[in-house]
């Protein structure tokens, strides 16, 4: 029931699009049975122009319906094919971007539940699987439904007990596709494990790839990647074989309809209860009968493929969000004070931080220390409200505004500098723009200047020159006052820098805390710093331990 509703929540709002799909199948059925029945016209009219019973005037007029119908029925699949191709990318597009947006808006608790490759596996190929059968394989199963039983209907006209014959086969191809159903889907969903395992190692290598080389490590990954992939092999061919196999029994059973329709039409031949035109509707309709479940016996399989991929997809649409809420921006000034504050990451394990206190008044200047693992950087994700303490509580102030318990909608007012290098790939102007997508061009030059990043300006194409990923034109201690600049664009009185110096030299450094100081004397900063050079530009020294 739950795949149901997914699936009918999904494909919803493409119904227009579906309910033209299912049209072109509706004409292409009908089509079918007229071509069948002109074709048993036009041959039992060829062998009565022998006898004087018909003329050709007639046989010109079915001839030409005869072809009205084959250019008809290739032009519904055309059709078909183009609206299903555009459903398809559709629906695909959106499910990407419905599925990036909750990750976007995923609560953070502090644990990495998947790994970032086998997210974007499933951001990728598992949509692709997806988009796949309920835009193409699922409208296909409901038309070839159609199809088949329009062609049996006439059969049956025809000749109902070469139509029990013939149908004698069904029940094996019921059988058979009810044990192939769940066989598959248990196969599958050790293929998409696999494949996110192996899309995981890739990732992460290419990543690391300077570590790896200066570990002597590339070989061993290399051999990881073996291991995987053979893995991953395997339990691809387990389902090649089985499906082939499956698909062979119910191929062998589909094919004794042809050897009876044949029999049944040479005996009916041999007395007179069956024309020769006849014979070719036998023949014809018994593939237009045994066809479509031969596609049904691909097509149920590939949507149930896709229930494992719908089970994936929905471990991601199941991850807790942030509830959307309408920014709080405090004008002035802005402090932030923590009471009694205990966070944890797991039940089981011990407090980060046990019931602590402590107060960055409007325009402070406070530098956090401590050995690396204290809570540093716990403490700067509860003040941005990523994590959520287990008790105590953190509150915005200002000289006009009372406390303001900080969530999502008080990051306005928070200017965030990570840790390392946070650069995306584009140009520099792209990234300063991330800070605030309206900056002007004085505004962005400004920033940089107060960043000490002086020499982006100095650069061949100045604003404009490439990052590419992670900034990697760069050497690392530009990047991270380029990154300084992108945060200094917005709007908000608070800076909570995270070890942003890490890569400097001692007189940049300077130079970039003299120009912070001076240029945003009232700002409230929060510094994450091993480097004494910035506690002596500080007011408070907060020390952890």
């Amino acid at each position: 029931m739950k795949y149901i509703r997914w699936i009918v929540r999904t494909v919803r709002p493409y119904s227009v699009s579906m309910a033209l799909i299912f049209l072109c199948h509706v004409f292409l059925a009908v089509c079918s049975v007229v071509y069948v029945y002109i074709c048993k016209k036009l041959v039992d009219a060829a062998v009565a122009i022998f006898s004087g019973d018909a003329d050709a005037g007639e046989i010109a007029v079915l001839a030409a319906v005869f072809v009205f119908m084959a250019v008809m029925r290739v032009v519904l699949n055309a059709s078909r094919t183009y609206i299903q191709s555009k459903t398809e990318i559709r629906m695909k597009n959106d499910l990407r971007r419905r599925l990036f947006d909750i990750l976007l808006r995923m609560q953070y608790d502090g644990s990495r539940r998947y790994h970032s490759g086998d997210i974007i596996n499933r951001v990728q190929e598992d949509v692709r699987v997806v988009s796949s059968a309920y835009a193409v394989s699922l409208p296909n199963l409901a038309g070839t439904a159609l199809q088949f039983m329009a062609a049996l209907a006439f059969l049956l006209y025809l000749d109902l007990n070469l139509a029990l014959s013939v149908l004698v086969v069904l029940p094996l191809g019921i059988l058979i596709g009810k044990y192939v159903s769940r066989r598959i889907r248990h196969l599958t969903l050790g293929i998409r494990t696999g494949d996110s395992k192996v899309h995981s190692h890739l990732q992460e290598s290419i990543q690391h790839l300077s570590l790896l080389q200066s570990l002597e490590y590339a070989d061993t990954s290399a051999s990881e990647l073996d291991e995987l992939q053979d893995e991953l092999y395997n339990s691809e061919i387990r389902r090649s074989r089985f499906s082939l196999f499956s698909r062979l029994i119910v191929s062998l059973a589909f094919q004794s309809g042809y050897v009876i329709a044949f029999i049944w039409g040479v005996k009916g031949i041999s007395v007179g209860t069956v024309t020769y035109g006849m014979m070719t509707a036998f023949m014809q309709l018994v593939g237009q009968i045994q066809r479509p479940l031969l596609e049904m016996s691909s097509q149920i399989p590939s949507i149930i493929h896709s229930l494992a991929s719908v089970d994936r997809i929905n471990e991601i649409e199941s991850l807790p969000q942030e509830r959307p809420q309408e920014p709080v921006f405090i004008q002035g000034t802005a402090g932030i004070r923590l009471s009694g504050v205990s966070f944890a990451y797991a039940a089981d394990a011990g407090n980060v931080l046990d019931d602590f206190s402590f107060d960055f008044t409007p325009g402070s200047k406070t530098a956090i220390v401590g050995p690396t693992g204290i809570g540093k950087s716990t403490l700067i994700r509860l003040l941005l409200s990523l994590l959520k303490p287990q008790r105590g509580n953190i509150v915005l102030y200002s000289d006009s505004v009372k406390d303001i318990e900080v969530s999502p909608a008080t990051r306005c007012n928070l200017v965030y500098v990570p840790q390392g290098n946070s650069l995306f790939s584009g140009t520099v102007r792209d990234n300063l723009l991330m800070g605030n997508p309206d900056a002007t061009q004085e505004q962005m030059i400004s920033a940089l200047h107060t960043a000490a990043a002086d020499f982006v300006l100095e650069l061949p194409d100045s604003l404009d020159t490439s990052c590419s990923e992670g900034g990697a034109c760069l050497s690392e201690g530009q990047a991270q006052r380029i990154a300084i600049a992108r945060a200094l664009l917005r709007p908000g009185s608070i800076l909570l820098l995270d070890e942003f110096s890490s890569a400097l030299d001692a007189e940049t450094e300077c130079i970039l805390m003299n120009r912070l100081t001076s240029a945003l004397p009232d700002h409230t900063m929060i510094f994450i710093t091993h480097r004494e050079n910035i506690i002596g530009f500080c007011d408070y020294t907060l020390r952890l331990s």
